[in-house]
């Protein structure tokens, strides 16, 4: 393999070397890169330095290594975007105003409507509730694939990145969902006591699982399974990946953060659930890997559904 490294004052030196001797680190633009090289390389590029340019050289592997940040973020390269940058917002909306707020609005209504029941019985209201998410889920996937780019796959959501190899997506899930349930529980405790506002309950939600094994059941799917794939694929996936390959990671994971906490409709939630977009949102940008934030949301909703059933 040969390489060749650039340095400060346009030097240039070519080495033959092993392929594995160097490893690509981080994509500066379009018409250049910076290597992270390995101790093999570092030695060998030392070794065929005059004391001037081994000099230069331990000043670029300097900066070099300054701009590998604690938590850089993989999501930055516009080709790596699902959705083209000019579009992002109208294909957002094409999802929200065609699928998930009819469905989320009137499906329930609906089967009021056919069924003839007003109101639904609760194990009828948990079975619809799984159908719409299900519904709802698959329709997302096909007009997800049609607004994106023709070369883009599900399956790069879900591949390790070779850039971050070394981020553990198991431990980033674990210690995620640690720090989400302490955020949020801050979060309530300091809005009750200096707003007085107290946590939202659900209790239809509670009806509907004291029920019956069924309704609980069709709840857990929907909510531990379902519900985590359609809005990681949705809102991370898509619609973070693409803002974040136009702003810097932080601002895309807070305006991706007030949209997922502002399409839930619940004035009362709106904070938390904006922690929990932000705490998603950065265990995506950590890893690259949307397995992670998946495991959390899923782990914090079943933790919402024990919580909702005992008290």
């Amino acid at each position: 393999m040969s390489v060749t490294v650039w340095l400060p004052a346009y030097t240039k030196i070519s080495l033959k070397l092993s392929s594995s001797a160097v490893t690509p680190f981080y994509k500066q633009n379009t018409n250049s890169s910076i290597l992270k090289c390995s101790p093999q390389l570092q030695l060998q590029l030392q070794l065929g330095f005059n004391p001037s340019q081994r000099d230069i050289f331990t000043r670029c592997y300097c900066k070099m290594k300054e701009r590998e940040t604690p938590f850089s973020s993989p999501l930055r390269q516009e080709d790596d975007s699902p959705w083209e940058s000019g579009g992002v917002w109208s294909n957002l909306a094409l999802y929200l105003f065609t699928l998930h707020i009819p469905l989320s609005f009137g499906g329930l209504s609906v089967v009021a409507l056919l069924t003839g029941r007003q109101p639904l019985h609760p194990q009828t209201q948990a079975l619809s509730l799984l159908t719409i998410q299900v519904l709802e889920f698959n329709a997302a996937l096909v007009l997800l694939k049609y607004t994106a780019k023709p070369q883009y796959k599900f399956s790069n959501f879900f591949k390790n990145n070779k850039l971050l190899s070394d981020r553990n997506w198991y431990l980033s899930s674990a210690l995620g969902f640690g720090f989400l349930v302490l955020l949020v529980c801050l979060s309530s405790l300091v809005a009750d006591r200096l707003f007085g506002f107290e946590a939202v309950s659900n209790p239809t939600l509670k009806e509907i699982l004291l029920n019956s094994d069924i309704s609980r059941v069709s709840c857990v799917v929907a909510y531990c399974i379902v519900t985590p794939l359609l809005e990681e694929v949705v809102y991370r996936g898509f619609l973070l990946t693409s803002l974040s390959s136009t702003m810097k990671w932080q601002k895309a994971i807070a305006i991706s953060s007030v949209i997922f906490s502002a399409i839930h409709f619940s004035g009362g939630n709106f904070v938390q659930l904006f922690i929990i977009g932000c705490v998603l949102g950065c265990s995506y940008c950590w890893t690259g890997n949307l397995k992670s934030s998946i495991v959390i949301h899923s782990l914090y909703n079943a933790l919402t559904l024990i919580i909702t059933y005992f008290y």
